[in-house]
Parts: structure tokens; sequence; C-alpha cells
């Protein structure tokens, strides 16, 4: 059995379950939701766990209002609820003839919006938390963990099953058996009836367009497929927590903005296998090299701050910042290069006079400490930058 690393998570849903009824934790599948869920659970003799991909604990469903009438002094967490979405109005009535907190934990492997009931049925009963696969942040605080282990995290990915992996080949695997399951088993699961060839070329050419800008034509045209087949391809890889559509930062100045997201496959590792990229090595002299760090950066940054929103910013001239974090009037801006001397373009320090962030981050494959250079901002390794970024929480 895999250790127990402890989730940023926990303190989060350890508060929801003692204020809310109804607790999610969504997240992709095997992120660790499961596991999560039983470690809160475990010294809690009030506990029920369900997990609805057992035939067994989806028959006692059978009779859902019955079952869960007879269990309601009791904290019932319903695993892989997505697959009875039908439960979310009856959890409605139920929570509505004895409102009181932590009567229900779900776990979901998709986004609220494509659980829809659940947003419509359980508004203002229901608190979404979202579990990503593991964080470096959450990584560094295992004494196991050593600080330069951050290219086996951005190697690997953040799937437990794949980090903890004996080895690389053993990472690889897994990785290729989850793609597979994925298409084969998960979306069919949510009631989509699509093509998996097509759906796997898909994946691969979006894995290809990965850290560029989104051209759902020239997407379509490549793959002989409609531009509205391309968005619900799209809709449906963001809605499960495969990719992140970067949205353009939009600011009132005399510039021309590029008005496109930004698109990113959410787990490098699955990035690498999908790539057919065999090792480090490799990844070293390919073309996506700088766009898997990139990638990998912007979603340790992007969740260590989750209530900051996140774009990118380019004009039609291209001056860039590959991440900018915005809550209300404050901004943060990062640089993200994949060199341990990295060169910035000479309007890197006016892109930053022009945002006027509160700090600017060149984030870099460093473990050294950082240093300041003369636009402001600090080039840091990953670890340094997170330790910075506690400040704003």
């Amino acid at each position: 059995m895999q250790r127990y690393i402890d989730r940023n998570a926990v303190a989060e849903i350890r508060y929801s379950l003692e204020n809310n009824p109804v607790t999610a934790l969504i997240g992709p599948r095997q992120c660790g939701k499961s596991t999560l869920a039983r470690y809160l659970l475990q010294n809690r003799k009030d506990a029920l766990f369900l997990d609805l991909e057992l035939p067994s604990d989806m028959r006692k469903l059978t009779d859902a209002e019955l079952f869960l009438q007879e269990h309601a002094q009791q904290l019932i967490c319903i695993d892989e609820v997505q697959l009875r979405p039908d439960l979310f109005p009856l959890l409605r009535a139920i929570i509505d003839k004895g409102r009181r907190p932590g009567r229900f934990l779900v776990l979901g492997s998709a986004s609220r919006d494509l659980i829809r009931q659940g947003g419509e049925t359980l508004a203002g009963r229901i608190h979404y938390i979202e579990l990503t696969p593991f964080l470096w942040k959450e990584l560094q605080s295992d004494k196991s963990v050593k600080k330069e282990d951050f290219k086996r995290h951005w190697w690997r990915g953040g799937f437990p099953p794949a980090f903890l992996a004996a080895d690389d080949k053993q990472s690889d695997a897994w990785r290729r058996d989850m793609i597979q399951d994925y298409l084969s088993r998960d979306i069919p699961s949510l009631g989509f009836a699509l093509p998996i060839p097509a759906l796997s070329r898909f994946w691969k050419m979006v894995a290809h367009y990965h850290g560029g800008l989104l051209n759902a034509s020239k997407i379509g045209q490549s793959m002989d497929i409609s531009h509205n087949t391309v968005r619900k391809y799209l809709d449906l890889l963001d809605q499960t927590f495969m990719v992140r559509l970067l949205q353009p930062l939009s600011i009132n100045l005399k510039k021309r903005l590029v008005k496109s997201p930004k698109i990113y496959l959410r787990d490098s590792g699955l990035l690498h296998t999908i790539l057919e990229i065999d090792s480090m090595t490799e990844l070293y002299g390919h073309p996506v090299f700088g766009a898997s760090w990139e990638g990998w950066c912007i979603e340790q940054i992007i969740t260590s701050l989750p209530l900051w929103q996140p774009f990118f910013y380019r004009t039609s001239s291209g001056e860039e910042i590959d991440l900018v974090l915005v809550r209300g009037k404050k901004r943060l801006a990062f640089e993200i290069k994949a060199s341990l001397t990295p060169h910035l373009s000479r309007g890197f320090s006016d892109t930053v006079k022009t945002l006027k962030p509160e700090r600017a981050w060149v984030v870099c494959p460093m473990t050294d400490a950082g240093y300041s250079i003369q636009s402001g901002a600090r080039v840091t390794g990953i670890s340094e930058c997170l330790q910075e970024l506690g400040a704003f929480l």
C-alpha cells in the first residue's frame, strides 16, 4: 500500500464538514480523493463509505431513500457520485428535512458543471473543493522527498501512482493505462458516446499545442472535424481536469492584446506519455521542453493561490508575461524559463512596468537561492517562489 502524504485540502475539508450539509471533493480520477476521504474518516465511528464502482455498494442504493434515511445519523461518504447524478434531488430533500452540517461527503471525477444536477439542486447546501494530483508544495512536506526531486515530479507528473512508482518504467506504464482507462471507461461513464480513436487523436493533437495559443479552426482542419466538435472535445477534457485553458488578461491599454486562450495539459506526466517522450534526457532535446516546464510551473503556482484568478498577458507586438494572477486590483506576474541562466527580452522590464504587479518572478529549474534583477523581478526556483507566495494567501 502506498504511503499517505498530507494534502493541502485537509483543513478546508474538515472546516466544510463542520459547516455545510454536503461537501463535494472533485478532481481527476486517481488523484487521491478516496485515499484522502478514508484518511479523514478512519477514526469516525459515525462514517459510512460507499464506492459506487462496487456493484455491492451500488445495490445498496436501489432504494436510495430508504437506505439513506436508515443511516440519517451518520456521515455518508459517496465515492464516484457522478455515476448516480439522480441522487442529488434526493439529497436535497433529505437535507431540508433535517438540516445539519456534515451529513454527506461526495467524491466525483468531474467538475461541478459536468455534475450539473448538484449545482442546480443543492445550491446553498453544498461546498465544492477541488483536489489536484500531488502538488510540489505538498510533496515538500514529506521527509523522504528532497528539494531536487521537483524534476521527478515534473517528469512523472503528480498522480500518486505515477509519482510514487518504484521507477520511471513503472510510472510510464501506469500513465499509459490511465490514459486508456480514461478514454474507454471514464468518458462513457459520464454519458458521452464519443469515438475513442478520434478523442485519443484529439488529445495527442492538444499535447502538441501545449503552451501555445488555441486555434480551434486549425485543429479542426488537421483532424477533419468541425469547429463545434473541437469545442465539444475541449470542454470535455477541461471539465474532467485534463486540460487548462488559460485566458488572456484584458486591461484597458492602448495596445492590441491577444484574445485567444493558451492551452495546457494539466499533468506534465501525461503530457510526456502522450507525446511518447521516453526519458528526461529525451525531454531535454524535445521541442516541448520549455512548454513542459512552463505548464508544470503554472499548475503549481495557480493551485497555491486558489482565490486569485489566472491569466496570461500578450500583445500583438510580442510583449508577454506567461502568468498573471489577479485578485481585485492586485496582480502578481510570473515569467517562466527552462534555463538556469534565463534570457529575458528587452521588453520584459517595460511589460512589468505596464502591468504594475505587487511582485514579479522569473521561475527557473534551480535549487540555489534566488536573486533580484534590474526590472524589479526576482529569479527563483519553484520551491522558493511557492514559499514567497505564502504571503499572499
